[in-house]
């Protein structure tokens, strides 16, 4: 809404480029929700070329500090940078990414993806061919010999929640308006793109002053039907062993302290997400930690036999639902809140479509005016389970060698250790997920930041630069493997060139340790997951390459701290989190064993295996899939 006293006369005209027009709108966004106001676009990203350098560059260059400008390396890492801002921010705040035509374009899209697939804003405005084709076809364009109006930019159509391209300059005012809508629309947001074609940017046009009035985007709280939280109270109060999952929409409303409330009321026991948790802290006394394939006993368990799940902001991937085998009791159902109807509805759940924290209130004061509390055998029941996994954490954290390599989980020990509630954790892919969801002890709402809706090699660094510009002065890690490591290390000079002091750890283990044990799982025997040399017969199984990480992160830019044992690597984080710039601890990881390693997978993932093969070892992965798919159902 407008404040009225500040809006221009209709009369009243400013000539701008295209470009200049979008930039200055920009500048003046805002969302507001509880009474608080944010930018909306509070930073563009940009490397230019032919696309955008007269166009966005020249734009920005007029604009000064109005609209803060950050250096990127990589068109998909600066999309990364944007979600990690975005995400920190509570989606109230969004960057903006501009690039040129061609490969600066198509670099975007898996950014894009993974921020529409996590319901992420960020704004993509790539550089496209001329809208008057002067000249045709223009460099890194191209041709479609069945039409004249694509470009390589289509390809954002499928991964953005919103698509428009600018062919006249007059059509940015509607398009630029949709944008807007799209990023502060809690249940429709992700990546939205404008594409500029190059000729559009730079032409001049008389727009009207209002297009330039500040204009603050009210994020609402959607509040349940009537009739559909009445269902859901008949629904919580005839179950005698609910579960709530908690899922990112939880963060994404800031219901955790509802969350908390609702729980502590209730006794519900609480399982989270990948994206869900830190909606308890992890000594709330119903947390009973991860849910699914990369969960804890405890939260398997209890979804087993769970005759309600209450799923709060969740889309019920398939690594929550243990691909349709989790939730095993012949009657369970299933009540749904969800700001989405499309996710509200999912199981064929009772739905409960709002804001998540809004449906937690009126739940929870409609259960408590009936009095409602869980039976006291099955608090009794998951609160010994909790301290039974408790213990299992503590034995996989303990580290009695100091003079030896760490494992894995080791480092998240000695991590865990060191840590307060300010602490920010951030990972997305590997076998660090999967160890982080059962064993990580989650302090405050925002620690725990894992992107596992896309599991995005490469998007570790990248976002701890947004998540630090999102959050000065909190301690910010960025904890990845020597593979996610060599997919995007580039953001490495982007932290150093504007001082960010994130923290980056690297665990080097020689290759694509969680795609090996997957691969050798399901009977494709490591095959082409290791970091080696060629052996004889053409197989990667000799000598580990000579690839030095921490020499690499040096050369960007980084300090680098090489950790060669539990007590070298110890100081070295405590080292790195005092640090006020940019730092890396490397550390090569010893290989676990029963004891010290992670507990193994609670429930199953469905990753189809060869129905026919001639090697053993594909043949008798082949047994045990055929097994484990018999116990899938569909909740009708």
């Amino acid at each position: 809404m407008t404040d009225p006293s500040r809006t221009p006369s209709p009369a009243s005209t400013r000539r701008l480029t295209t470009a200049q027009a979008l930039i200055t709108f920009l500048a003046r966004q805002y969302t507001e929700r509880d009474g608080r106001r944010r930018r909306l676009i509070g930073a563009t990203w940009g490397i230019f070329g032919h696309g955008n350098v007269a166009g966005v560059g020249q734009a920005l260059v007029e604009a000064g500090p109005a609209m803060p400008y950050f250096q990127g390396r990589s068109e998909q890492a600066m999309v990364h940078a944007a979600v990690g801002y975005a995400r920190q921010s509570g989606r109230l705040s969004a960057h903006a990414v501009t690039t040129s035509i061609g490969p600066g374009a198509t670099n975007l899209v898996t950014g894009a993806a993974l921020a529409t697939v996590n319901h992420l804003p960020v704004l993509l405005l790539p550089g496209d061919t001329f809208a008057a084709r002067p000249a045709d076809p223009v460099l890194q364009q191209l041709e479609v010999p069945h039409t004249g109006d694509m470009s390589v930019n289509d390809c954002l159509r499928p991964v953005s929640r919103y698509f428009d391209r600018i062919t006249r300059p007059e059509a940015l005012i509607p398009a630029a308006l949709q944008a807007m809508r799209t990023l502060a629309d809690p249940a429709a947001t992700g990546a939205v793109t404008l594409a500029l074609p190059q000729d559009i940017q730079a032409e001049a046009y008389d727009w009207p002053a209002e297009f330039f009035a500040e204009r603050v985007w009210h994020v609402r709280r959607p509040a349940p039907d009537p009739y559909e939280l009445e269902q859901a109270v008949r629904a919580v109060r005839a179950a005698r062993r609910p579960l709530v999952v908690a899922g990112g929409g939880v963060h994404h409303s800031a219901a955790e302290e509802t969350l908390a409330a609702f729980a502590a009321a209730t006794r519900i026991p609480v399982a989270s997400t990948q994206a869900g948790k830190g909606s308890l802290r992890h000594d709330h006394p119903a947390d009973v930690g991860g849910i699914g394939h990369t969960g804890t006993a405890t939260a398997d368990d209890l979804a087993r036999d769970a005759d309600l799940v209450i799923g709060v902001g969740t889309r019920y991937t398939d690594f929550t639902t243990a691909s349709g085998t989790l939730f095993a009791a012949p009657a369970v159902r299933f009540l749904n809140l969800n700001v989405t109807g499309f996710d509200a509805h999912k199981l064929a759940a009772l739905p409960l479509v709002g804001d998540a924290r809004t449906c937690l209130e009126e739940l929870g004061a409609a259960l408590a005016a009936r009095a409602y509390r869980v039976d006291a055998a099955y608090e009794t029941e998951y609160t010994a389970a909790k301290d039974r996994w408790e213990r299992r954490v503590d034995a996989a954290f303990a580290a009695p060698d100091e003079d030896a390599r760490p494992t894995q989980a080791q480092v998240l020990g000695l991590l865990d250790a060191l840590v307060t509630d300010d602490d920010i954790l951030i990972n997305a892919a590997g076998s660090l997920p999967g160890d982080l969801h059962k064993l990580w002890r989650a302090r405050s709402p925002r620690q725990y930041h894992v992107e596992y809706g896309y599991s995005c090699m490469g998007y570790e660094i990248p976002a701890a630069l947004g998540v630090q510009l999102a959050a000065p002065g909190r301690p910010v890690w960025a904890l990845v493997g020597d593979g996610t490591y060599l997919m995007n290390p580039t953001e490495i000079v982007t932290a150093v060139q504007e001082s960010l002091p994130v923290k980056l750890v690297v665990l080097q283990n020689h290759g694509y340790a969680s795609i090996g044990g997957l691969s050798e799982s399901v009977g494709a025997e490591r095959f082409g997951t290791a970091y080696r040399y060629r052996d004889r017969d053409g197989g990667y199984t000799g000598l580990p390459l000579p690839v030095d990480l921490a020499a690499n992160a040096a050369s960007l830019g980084m300090r680098v701290l090489r950790a060669r044992s539990v007590r070298d690597l110890r100081e070295a984080l405590a080292e790195a989190r005092g640090a006020d710039r940019p730092t890396c601890v490397h550390v090569e990881t010893a290989a676990a064993d029963a004891e010290s390693g992670p507990p193994p997978a609670q429930a199953w993932w469905d990753v189809p295996v060869a129905e026919t093969a001639h090697r053993p070892p594909a043949a008798e992965a082949r047994k045990e899939y055929d097994r484990q798919v018999a116990a899938r159902r569909h909740h009708l």
